[in-house]
């Protein structure tokens, strides 16, 4: 799981427990403005990940780190993927996060909330 948190001008996703280890990162925090919106979406885990550097890719099990797929690079740290929340980001290193989150729903809400604030 990874844990959201919203600031009145940034975002900050941070992976937690042994994602840490396997994304070899153990935060990420963008400003709000930078971010495009966000949703909540268990299909994504079904998407193609692209290459691994640095991670974990075990199908069916676990995606977790950066993947370059298309010129796009996509944080990944998701297990089953039923609580998947997708981030789109612009004028940021990655394109988007794709992280598991306790109440996806609410968290896209939140997040495309705050977004919305900080873009006037």
């Amino acid at each position: 799981m990874t844990r959201i948190t919203l600031s009145d001008d940034r975002l900050t996703v941070s992976l937690e427990g042994l994602d840490r280890l396997w994304a070899l990162k153990g935060s990420i925090t963008v400003p709000l403005q930078h971010v495009r919106g966000a949703t909540a979406d268990p299909g994504a885990v079904r998407e193609p990940k692209g290459v691994r550097a640095p991670g974990l890719h075990v199908p069916g099990v676990a995606a977790v780190g950066t993947f370059h797929r298309e010129g796009e690079k996509v944080l990944w740290a998701v297990h089953d993927g039923a609580d998947a929340v997708v981030i789109e980001l612009v004028d940021e290193d990655y394109a988007r996060l794709v992280v598991e989150v306790d109440d996806p729903r609410a968290v896209a809400d939140e997040v495309n909330a705050a977004a919305q604030r900080a873009a006037g």
